[in-house]
């Protein structure tokens, strides 16, 4: 990811239902949901939840496959991770005290 891409996805994560949408895609892991179920989740109705993960997909945390008449949305592990690794890595400059927060810091 570079500075753009990590802006968007940082901002498209800096609202609360939004994060709470990728906190439970996140326990979905590749069976992703529908928006109906993510909705019902979070808390917010199906459309309120579509809006959110359009906010998602369009930062590329998420992905959309349609699935008869339903769309499922499940987390691009690859996008948060890059996000995470460049925060890490290129953000902090491989800081200690921030790698340290890492279970496995050689793995930052």
């Amino acid at each position: 990811m570079d500075e753009s891409q990590v802006i968007d996805a940082l901002g498209a994560l800096a609202q609360e239902t939004r994060l709470r949408i990728l906190r439970f895609l996140v326990t979905k892991g590749s069976d992703g949901a529908s928006a109906g179920e993510i909705g019902e989740a979070v808390d917010a109705a199906s459309s309120r939840a579509s809006f959110h993960l359009s906010t998602l997909a369009n930062a590329g945390l998420v992905t959309a496959e349609r699935k008869s008449r339903h769309i499922i949305y499940r987390v691009n592990f690859d996008a948060m991770g890059s996000m995470i690794g460049y925060l890490i890595n290129d953000c902090c400059g491989n800081h200690q005290d921030v790698i340290a927060c890492c279970p496995t810091p050689d793995k930052c």
